[in-house]
């Protein structure tokens, strides 16, 4: 019986699998890699970046002179914006999943926004958010990459990008912890090398991924992409949303 389960599993589409947690945790890093360990074992995957244009409203910010988004739209307005931005990339991924028949690999998740919402001490927006979140049906599996909150900093601080303070980084950790979803994903440890975090995630999709391909440097978060033409049906599609 659990034989058969299995393989009838194996056999069923994997539709999509998220990856969430912390600024810092390697999400991006293990997303790519998990969409290029997917296409290899001949389910093509697409990686899809769901961003809710924190980073790119930061970067306006200090063209207008405030250190953050924060100081310039308001903690309700950059949780609404967030809000906005990271559903409309989410529904875009899932479209995107429907028409191709990839699978989506999702860098972030509706969960991000809810322990946004609940590290920005802003929880009576969350209510609004699950209810406008609701609609999207749940990943296959979703990833809990979870890393000490200074090891977090020191990766951040090394790749230059961006800046985010150890307060921030620890009601973040705290608050992925407090959502009701938590006992539903897959906690994988990330303080480790990203070949070690992503044979643990491959793990956990043997179903799918029943060999264990070499894990391969994935590409650079901010790298070049491949042109469209040579991105084809064998190879993972990177999507990013915008902004």
């Amino acid at each position: 019986m659990a034989s058969s389960l299995r393989t009838r599993r194996g056999r069923a589409r994997l539709r999509a699998v998220a990856l969430i947690g912390i600024d810092g945790s390697g999400k991006t890093t293990q997303a790519h890699r998990l969409a290029q360990a997917l296409t290899a074992a001949g389910r093509p995957a697409t990686y899809h970046r769901n961003a809710g244009g924190r980073r790119w409203l930061g970067r306006i910010a200090q063209r207008f002179g405030r250190p953050d988004a924060q100081r310039l739209v308001g903690r309700d307005g950059l949780l609404v914006v967030e809000s906005v931005l990271r559903w409309l990339a989410i529904a875009l991924a899932l479209l995107s999943c429907l028409v191709t028949g990839r699978t989506a690999v999702m860098d972030r998740w509706s969960a991000c926004q809810y322990a946004s919402i609940r590290a920005h001490g802003g929880q009576r927006w969350e209510r609004l958010a699950r209810a406008g979140y609701r609609i999207f049906p749940a990943p296959r599996v979703t990833f809990l990459l979870t890393v000490d909150p200074a090891e977090a900093y020191r990766r951040i601080e090394r790749r230059g990008t961006d800046h985010e303070t150890m307060e921030w980084l620890t009601a973040a950790t705290a608050a992925y912890r407090g959502l009701p979803e938590y006992g539903s994903f897959v906690v994988v440890d990330g303080n480790g090398p990203p070949e070690e975090v992503a044979r643990r995630i491959r793990a956990h999709l043997s179903e799918w991924l029943p060999e264990d391909p070499a894990a391969g440097p994935g590409p650079a978060p901010a790298g070049p992409r491949r042109p469209a033409g040579d991105a084809g049906r064998n190879g993972p599609v990177p999507v990013q949303a915008r902004p």
